[in-house]
C-alpha cells in the first residue's frame, strides 16, 4: 500500500493517524526517559520491564482479554515490576543487572509456558508480543485516549521535575546533600519508564521497546555534550525514527518493531560518523 492509498480512504486514514498520534507520544516519553537512564546506567531496567511486560500481554491472552484491557493489565504489573527491581537493587543482596535478570527472564519464562497453555494462535501471539504486529489495524478509540492520557503524565511528570532529575543523574550525593529525596525520583523514573514501555510495547513488541528508549539518548550524545542539548536532539531523533520505520513497515509489510530499531541503528551509526568528524565522538 502507498502513502497516498493509506491517505486516501478515511477509514484508513483514521487508523493510521491513531498508530502515529501514539507513537510519537511514546517515542517522545522514551527518548526523554533514555538520556536520564542511559546517563545512570540503568539502561536494562528498560530492557527488564519490557520482558515483564511480554508475561503480563500472556495473561491478558490467557485471559481471552488481550485486545480489551492490554494497558489495564500491563500497567500495574510492570509498574510493580519497576518498584520491584529498585528495591531489590538497593535492599537486599541481588544488586543490579543480577535483579533485573532474575525478573526479566523468570517473565519471559512464564510468559512463555502461558502461550503455550493458551491453545491455538498462541505462537502468533506469542510472535506478535515480542516483535510487534504486523498491521496497525490494532489501535482503538480507548487505546488511544488512555494512551494520550499516560504519555502526557510522563510528559508533565518529566517537566515538572525536570531540575532534580538532571540533578540525580549526574550526582545522586549532591543531590541528597541538597535536600531532593533521590531515592523517590529514582522510582518516579522507573514508573514512568513502565507507563512508556507498556504503551509502546503492543506496536513495537516487547522486545523490540526497551530499543526506542536506548538508541536515541545513545545517538544524541554522539554530537551532542550538554543535558539539555541530548535531551531535545534525543527527542527529535527519536519521532523522526518512530516516523520513517512506520511508514516503511507499512509500506512494505513488515513488523513495525524490528524496522523502527533498525532505522535508530541506521540513525546512531549515520551520528557517530559525524561525531568523529566533527571531533565530538
Amino acid at each position: 500500500m502507498s502513502i497516498a492509498a493509506m491517505f486516501s480512504n478515511p477509514v484508513i486514514t483514521s487508523i493510521v493517524v491513531k498508530a502515529l498520534v501514539v507513537g510519537v507520544f511514546v517515542s517522545l516519553c522514551a527518548s526523554l526517559l533514555g538520556v536520564s537512564l542511559v546517563l545512570k546506567r540503568y539502561s536494562m531496567i528498560g530492557d527488564g520491564l519490557s520482558h515483564v511486560g511480554f508475561g503480563a500481554i500472556a495473561i491478558a491472552t490467557a485471559l481471552n482479554l488481550q485486545q480489551e484491557y492490554t494497558l489495564e493489565i500491563s500497567v500495574p504489573i510492570v509498574v510493580v515490576a519497576a518498584f520491584c527491581i529498585l528495591r531489590l537493587s538497593e535492599h537486599s543482596k541481588i544488586k543490579g543487572d543480577a535483579a533485573i535478570a532474575l525478573l526479566s527472564t523468570s517473565a519471559i519464562a512464564v510468559g512463555s509456558l502461558i502461550y503455550e497453555k493458551a491453545g491455538t494462535g498462541s505462537s502468533g501471539d506469542m510472535c506478535s508480543s515480542l516483535f510487534g504486529n504486523t498491521s496497525i489495524l490494532n489501535i482503538t478509540n480507548k487505546d488511544l485516549l488512555l494512551s494520550l492520557a499516560l504519555s502526557v503524565v510522563v510528559l508533565v511528570l518529566f517537566g515538572a521535575f525536570y531540575n532534580r532529575i538532571f540533578s540525580i543523574t549526574f550526582d545522586e550525593n549532591f543531590g541528597q546533600a541538597t535536600g531532593i529525596r533521590v531515592g523517590t525520583y529514582k522510582m518516579l523514573i522507573a514508573i514512568l519508564t513502565a507507563i512508556t514501555i507498556v504503551l509502546g510495547m503492543r506496536m513495537l513488541g516487547t522486545v523490540m521497546i526497551s530499543g526506542m528508549i536506548i538508541f536515541p539518548a545513545l545517538t544524541s550524545m554522539r554530537v551532542c555534550k550538554s543535558f539539555r542539548a541530548v535531551i531535545l536532539c534525543s527527542a527529535v531523533v527519536s519521532v523522526i525514527c518512530f516516523v520513517f520505520g512506520f511508514f516503511t513497515a507499512s509500506l512494505l509489510g513488515l513488523r513495525t518493531g524490528p524496522t523502527v530499531i533498525t532505522v535508530d541503528l541506521m540513525a546512531f551509526l549515520l551520528f557517530s560518523v559525524a561525531g568523529r568528524l566533527t571531533g565530538k565522538g
